[in-house]
């Protein structure tokens, strides 16, 4: 009976994560309480998904890839793969789908993933493609090049240990090269010619937030003696080291002058009325060659104040400081605001200085001020207070550090120094302990709606495993090849291990099916060892949902997609692998 129960659930929750009827989320929370209201799971092991490795991982990485994010350490990767793809699309989609799958081959892909998700949005704004036609087939290229190795994914390390305590030997380190390779570079190339076509075109948001005119500020910056560029001439030095950046005008004393016209060299005490973005105002006062003279002290992001904010202030029509010289107004006298710049439509250059502006509806200041401030100023009716912007800044000069925590939990996790749980937990602690990703942007980077559907799953699997569905459906699948030939047997172990894969997780999947396939090849009187390859090989195929594979629920948010997205592309490498597999894997590891 709770085996027919545990079937209906699962029928009702596939349907409803694939149509979408209801939000995937509220599904994932309806199927928890299902299990646990009907008695099939207890309250305890209906919510063990919430201390799953699996989940508790997934949840670290977002955290990393944040930090990874904010440092802007991703754009270095991201300029390379766009000056050798020569401003291409297709052939920088190439390049990311071999170096994923290269790299898959030898490392945990959940990192490799991580690592890609915002390269590729930033990379999409720059050469104009929508990025859910190319975060899919990055996971589906990591999971493919996993299984040309036995270190490529955990399920083929504990499919080697298993087989080696039924006393049938282990998989060597190249052993499942022979037909891996093959399937991944047919899986690579299909992905390459057919997502253009399959997966959806989503505009990416991020490109919104690109440093367009409309999200450009007015600046003054004082240059103080020592300052590295004195002697310099403004235009050049500024469309060099801060192309984003224009010199409207220099101001010495009483003179001003244009840089685009006179021939003028940066001297002390000069002011530079630049308009900028938000980065790269942040990034030239931290590269500490210029100051804020209207600051009572320079924007410091340091150890000591992780919590500082980038905001911007909006003045309303309502505003008592309509018509207030900036310089005079008790924004100007408030000890926790810093003014770094504004910004206002058709704003007239020609004033002397920022300071002298007076201030008018619709004005917007770029401030900086602490984050315990925060709720202090939002009962203000002065200003509209706006902290989309502080989301928006790269700390580029964190980004070695973010690179070095990235590439030492690497490291770690591939080696086997530490569990990769271990390993993405303390690259996320470390993230926020120096200054690479603030404690509140990282409960943003969560992504609740993806570790909601894994927790759900992970319900759902252990209502399989403990009602014995899995086992029932295993045997019964397997009872329809009786009187078959091996190879008709193998073929059924194949597609049963990549079906129970989409609903178990991989390694779950490979537990279970894996004294079922060697009791069937005893049973046959063959060789064990090509129904063992059938399972590393079918427990990999998990490309039609995204809840089969912890990278395509990574890419699931980012990508914007629908859960029947994953089936588009997923289906016919399913078919690849399946077919391949049966018609290679005896030749490979022959019965006899």
């Amino acid at each position: 009976m709770l085996i027919w129960l545990v079937t209906l659930i699962l029928v009702v929750a596939m349907l409803l994560l694939i149509t979408e009827k209801l939000p995937v989320d509220l599904t994932s929370i309806g199927i928890i309480v299902v299990l646990t209201t009907t008695g099939i799971l207890t309250p305890t092991e209906t919510i063990a998904g919430f201390a799953s490795p699996a989940v508790i991982t997934v949840g670290a990485m977002f955290l990393i890839s944040k930090g990874m994010i904010r440092t802007g350490a991703v754009g270095f990767i991201s300029q390379m793969v766009s000056r050798f793809s020569r401003g291409r699309p297709t052939l920088a989609i190439f390049f990311i789908l071999v170096i994923v799958g290269t790299a898959s081959a030898f490392i945990n892909n959940t990192p490799v993933v991580v690592l890609f998700i915002p390269i590729i949005l930033s990379l999409s704004c720059e050469l104009d493609f929508s990025p859910s036609k190319v975060l899919i087939p990055v996971s589906y290229a990591s999971i493919l090049a996993g299984t040309c190795t036995l270190i490529g994914t955990s399920t083929n390390i504990i499919i080697s240990d298993l087989s080696a305590k039924h006393g049938l030997g282990s998989i060597g380190m190249f052993e499942l090269s022979p037909l891996g390779v093959p399937i991944a570079l047919l899986g690579i190339f299909f992905l390459i010619f057919s997502a253009p076509k399959l997966m959806p075109s989503m505009h990416n948001p991020v490109c919104e937030l690109k440093d367009d005119e409309h999200r450009r500020y007015l600046s003054e910056l004082q240059v103080p003696h020592g300052s590295r560029i004195i002697g310099e001439n403004p235009e050049s030095y500024f469309s060099q080291k801060y192309p984003g950046m224009e010199v409207l005008e220099l101001i010495r004393y009483s003179h001003v002058f244009y840089p685009d016209r006179d021939a003028v060299k940066i001297a002390p005490d000069d002011l530079l009325l630049v308009k900028g973005s938000a980065n790269d105002l942040v990034e030239i006062i931290h590269d500490d060659i210029v100051e804020l003279p209207m600051a009572a002290q320079g924007l410091n992001f340091e150890a000591e104040e992780k919590q500082a904010l980038i905001v911007e202030l909006i003045i309303p029509p309502q505003s008592s400081l309509l018509g207030e010289r900036l310089v005079t107004s008790r924004l100007q006298r408030d000890p926790d605001i810093h003014i770094i710049a504004i910004k206002r439509r058709e704003l007239h250059y020609a004033e002397p200085k920022v300071k002298d502006i007076r201030l008018k509806i619709g004005d917007i200041l770029l401030v900086r001020l602490p984050g315990s401030s925060l709720e202090r100023l939002r009962g203000q009716t002065d200003f509209i207070i706006v902290e989309d912007i502080h989301h928006e800044i790269e700390h580029k000069r964190l980004a070695g550090r973010a690179f070095l925590i990235f590439g030492a939990m690497v490291v770690a996790a591939s080696s086997g120094l530490a569990d990769i749980l271990v390993c993405a937990l303390a690259a996320a602690f470390l993230m926020i302990l120096t200054g690479c990703l603030q404690l509140r942007d990282a409960y943003r980077a969560m992504e609740g709606r993806v570790l909601l559907i894994i927790i759900a799953m992970i319900a759902m699997s252990a209502a399989l495993e403990k009602t014995g569905a899995s086992e029932f459906y295993a045997r019964a699948f397997l009872g329809l090849f009786g009187g078959l030939s091996p190879a008709y047997v193998l073929s059924g172990v194949l597609l049963l291990t990549s079906i129970s894969t989409h609903v178990l997780s991989n390694n779950a999947t490979a537990i279970l099916l894996l004294p079922i396939a060697i009791s069937a090849a005893q049973g046959l009187g063959v060789d064990p060892k090509p129904f063992i390859v059938a399972v590393c090989f079918g427990a990999s195929a998990c490309f039609a949902t995204p809840i089969g594979y912890q990278t395509n629920l990574l890419v699931y948010g980012p990508g914007g997609y629908r859960f029947s997205d994953f089936f588009k592309l997923g289906m016919p490498l399913n078919l690849l692998v399946l077919i391949m597999g049966s018609l290679f894997i005896p030749l490979i590891w022959p019965f006899f």
